[in-house]
């Protein structure tokens, strides 16, 4: 077995723990708004809370999760997350029994804010746990596959959780985000654990963020462009009178995913300033094709190459993030690092929509551009050494 065969072998349990949390994530993002409208009797701005607030429980709490996994380690981390995962099912499932519909909102919002810090701890956990188990010195590579595991589970559960909103209705839904986490937990009891860190000097939240605050910066402008392409993509076609727009998130799907089959040992052995450079130069070049594509076939083009400078951007951030922070801080480092993640899926598509108000469809793509060539800017710049 060669040495990348061997480490994927090694990573599968905590990568499985990534894929199930996050499938139990995503199964729900694209029913909750019709169960909320259509079920409940609520408002579509109502509906966009429930859907959003999970996100800001999850950056609430992603401080806590890194301390705490620094201090009892990964597995406990895991072993908590889980569950926790496991009950936000519970109260998905149980508003569906409660006839009140302020009542039943009520237990859903539960749900969604307990999700938060599941999250948190299990991603967290799954990710340090990885790099506990290969070794610093292979970051690029854990990252590398737990991001496959998580982009993966986000592209899969949302037509599953249409197929079982269609079918069986929401308390489907509710029933696989118990069954997920669990089958996650099963697979965290089984890994031996891994003992913190030494004690020894730990840095503070603050200090941690202002250590990695470039690399997060690199990753924000480095992910913007993918959430805004799953956004407006279908948008711009027909603006153009285009066909094939789902091709378009299919090319961007092959170009990431063969990047990271092929080619996620370079992080490791180039350094990930240097290979995140040139992932946002290819990247840049994709959404330049986008931006002024005169054909469908040229924005197809466009957007596989966006996937494929996409891809390596989070493992090389991720390698310098940890190269720089103390062993004692790891958690936290990947905690804060998260965060700048959490942050552009989030704010891309609603800042991309004023972008279309204000120059059109194809102004998001020229945005997404000159975002990548800040980021490669904020490469290249001067920073202080790492810690």
């Amino acid at each position: 077995m060669n040495p990348e065969s061997s480490s994927a072998w090694r990573l599968l349990p905590y990568v499985s723990i990534v894929f199930t949390g996050f499938l139990a994530i995503a199964l729900p993002l694209p029913v909750l708004s019709l169960w909320v409208h259509d079920g409940l009797g609520f408002s579509l701005v109502t509906a966009g809370w429930v859907v959003g607030i999970q996100s800001l429980a999850t950056i609430l709490t992603r401080q806590l999760a890194g301390v705490l996994i620094d201090r009892t380690g990964p597995k406990q981390g895991a072993l908590l997350g889980l569950p926790l995962a496991a009950l936000a099912g519970a109260a998905y499932l149980g508003s569906t029994f409660i006839a009140d519909p302020v009542a039943s909102l009520a237990v859903l919002l539960l749900g969604r804010l307990l999700m938060g810090p599941a999250e948190s701890l299990f991603l967290t956990a799954a990710m340090t746990w990885g790099i506990a188990t290969l070794g610093p010195r292979r970051t690029g590579v854990v990252m590398t596959w737990q991001g496959v595991a998580l982009f993966t589970a986000l592209g899969l559960g949302a037509p599953a959780g249409l197929f079982l909103m269609d079918r069986f209705g929401f308390a489907a839904v509710a029933l696989a985000a118990i069954l997920l986490p669990l089958v996650g937990l099963g697979v965290a009891l089984a890994q031996a654990a891994v003992a913190p860190v030494p004690r020894g000097k730990r840095a503070s939240f603050l200090r941690v963020t202002a250590m990695v605050w470039r690399q997060g910066a690199v990753l924000a402008l480095g992910t913007a462009p993918q959430a805004v392409l799953g956004s407006f993509v279908a948008l711009y076609f027909a603006s153009r009178g285009w066909e094939g727009a789902g091709l378009s998130l299919t090319g961007f799907g092959i170009g990431f995913i063969l990047v990271r089959l092929f080619l996620s040992h370079l992080p490791d052995r180039f350094g990930g300033r240097r290979v995140a450079a040139w992932s946002l130069v290819a990247e840049t070049m994709g959404q330049a094709l986008l931006w002024g594509a005169p054909n469908a076939p040229l924005a197809l083009l466009g957007a596989t190459l966006t996937g494929a400078g996409f891809s390596l951007i989070f493992p090389a951030m991720g390698v310098e993030v940890v190269r720089r922070v103390p062993d004692s801080s790891r958690g936290l480092a990947i905690a804060s690092f998260s965060i700048f993640l959490d942050m552009a899926l989030g704010l891309s598509a609603p800042l991309a929509g004023l972008v279309v108000g204000v120059g059109g469809y194809p102004a998001v793509f020229l945005a997404g551009g000159l975002g990548c060539l800040a980021g490669v800017l904020l490469l290249i710049g001067r920073e202080k050494p790492a810690a």
